[in-house]
């Protein structure tokens, strides 16, 4: 029989100098896997179930596990160990680790089993607002004011929820624990869980009677102001964190946070990437051929650029420095990037057709008619 079990480390996965913890992870990960509620009808992955059961039964027992390393699975063999020739019956699952990594497979499988218990202090819910900003704003940063339902403490309870006169009672339930112990059947038989007890909702207390400014809540919704800084270089979608600004905790626990998201209006000109801007400017074919200085518009204003003779459309300059600030650093910038455009009219008058078409014969070497050419000089 010996000879047909696999080791028990190969089984788990684990060394053979593998600590409690590791023990224990590697048998949980196992037991959630082939778990025979999981995997009704599949005796694959029962009898794999079982293999790993056993294998974490011994290795766990540090006595067991002595005698394993010693003898291997001879150790159990002939009534010399737990006894395992009868299947799941010899396992020995009474220990608490057993009972805590049950609870949780269970509390996975089924969505229930030990749930966390809440009679301790917990955080507040997070609250999410939006703040509309200007695309100069997102560059420069600014202040802001914005309005939210907050839950301020009700003045007439002093956020007990109870009349005044009157205090919360100790739940008989689950004797102000906020939890209770509950036996579940399951494949191996009884298996004790905890959750939150459905009396206090894990209070540990009982209102009898409610207050009556805010009905046993022992909060006011009102609407509360903030003031907000906006960081230079926040991009759109991204969030400011206010601490305290969000819903109140429970049994003594600390407010959530407020997340302000930051919503960036489009700008008429300007395309952003990360700290780098970018902007398209048309410039005349004139410019283009003969070169000379323009203006370009930026995040800090208008600024002279001397485009070079015979530019071609489409060419792009760098303007270093003149892009969106750092979050990290704002004094580290980033670069605004211009595409130079050749713009060909859409419309001339008269004149000016004539003369394009004069400098589109000049181009090709044909003299304009009507004028004479010039004489040569004696020495050409």
């Amino acid at each position: 029989m010996a000879e047909n079990k696999r080791d028990y480390y190969e089984v788990l996965g684990v060394s053979k100098d593998a600590d409690e913890d590791t023990l224990k992870k590697a048998y949980r990960k196992l037991a959630k896997k082939y778990h025979p509620d999981a995997n009704p009808g599949d005796k694959e992955a029962e009898a794999k179930f079982k293999e790993a059961s056993e294998a974490y039964s011994v290795l766990s027992d540090p006595q067991k596990r002595q005698q394993y390393d010693q003898f291997g699975h001879a150790a159990f063999e002939q009534g010399g160990g737990a006894g395992y020739g009868g299947g799941f019956g010899g396992f020995d699952f009474n220990g608490g680790d057993m009972g805590d990594i049950f609870g949780d497979i269970f509390g996975d499988i089924f969505g229930g089993g030990r749930s966390r218990s809440r009679s301790g202090p917990m955080k507040g819910a997070n609250v999410r607002t939006a703040v509309r900003i200007t695309f100069e704003e997102a560059v420069f940063g600014c202040e802001k004011e914005i309005e939210i339902n907050y839950k301020e403490v009700c003045s007439s309870c002093n956020g007990t929820g109870a009349k005044p006169g009157t205090s919360p009672q100790t739940c008989t339930k689950c004797n102000g624990k906020g939890k209770i112990m509950y036996t579940q059947q399951s494949f191996f038989g009884q298996v004790q869980n905890v959750q939150t007890c459905p009396e206090c909702n894990g209070t540990g207390k009982v209102i009898k009677e409610k207050c009556p400014n805010c009905y046993g809540t022992g909060y006011k919704t009102v609407r509360k102001k903030f003031k907000v800084s906006i960081p230079a270089g926040i991009d759109n979608g991204q969030c400011i964190r206010m601490a305290g600004g969000g819903e109140p905790g429970t049994n003594g626990g600390e407010r959530g946070d407020l997340l302000v998201e930051a919503v960036v209006s489009q700008h008429p000109i300007f395309k952003r990437q990360d700290t780098s801007i970018y902007s398209t400017v048309p410039i005349s074919f004139a410019k283009a051929a003969l070169g000379g200085p323009i203006r370009i518009k930026t995040v800090d204003g208008e600024v002279e650029y001397e485009v070079k003779p015979g530019t071609q459309t489409d060419t792009k300059v760098r303007l270093k420095g003149k892009g969106v600030p750092s979050l990290r650093n704002r004094n580290v910038r980033g670069d605004h990037y211009v595409t130079l455009v050749v713009k060909v009219p859409e419309r001339m008058n008269q004149a000016q057709k004539d003369a394009l078409k004069r400098y589109d014969d000049l181009m090709n070497g044909i003299e304009p008619e009507g004028e004479k050419p010039k004489k040569k000089g004696l020495f050409k």
